[in-house]
């Protein structure tokens, strides 16, 4: 009988609760967030920048909320041996990834980003929820990053 091939993927988050997310938003993430922000899009907006803006808008989640990176891990059985593998999501294509950030992504994370501040600041804390998932998906509305 032939071996047969067998993938496995394991996507694990580790980090901070819920709790503790809200409390650092609240005292810390909210205004870092926002400056971290700020110095992203500026960087952005400058051509040498771009790399350093876009590496901090996709931090931005970790930035203001903690929220931790994924690590992907693959399991493979080939011909009886199993090989582990860890690291980050697969990313799309960089030419559709940058294409997507020029005609799309840069001013549709700027009105998501907005949206994200205005839901937290005005709903008094009931919409954090709401804000939290908004800011954790910047990266993939910014530039189509998995993460």
């Amino acid at each position: 009988m032939a071996d047969q091939n067998q993938t496995v993927y394991i996507q694990k988050e580790q980090g901070p609760g819920c709790l503790i997310r809200g409390l650092y938003f609240l005292v810390v993430g909210m205004w870092l967030g926002a400056i971290w922000m700020l110095v992203a899009w500026f960087f952005n907006v400058t051509i040498i920048g771009l790399p350093v803006g876009l590496a901090m808008l996709n931090t931005l989640p970790q930035v203001m909320t903690l929220r931790p990176r994924r690590v992907q891990t693959t399991v493979t059985t080939v011909n009886g041996q199993t090989v582990v593998h860890q690291g980050n999501v697969k990313q799309h294509p960089f030419i559709l990834r940058a294409l997507y950030f020029l005609l799309v992504g840069l001013w549709l994370s700027l009105v998501w980003l907005i949206v994200a501040w205005v839901i937290a600041g005005f709903t008094l804390g009931l919409g954090l929820p709401i804000a939290f998932w908004m800011f954790d998906r910047v990266p993939a509305i910014t530039t189509l990053a998995r993460n």
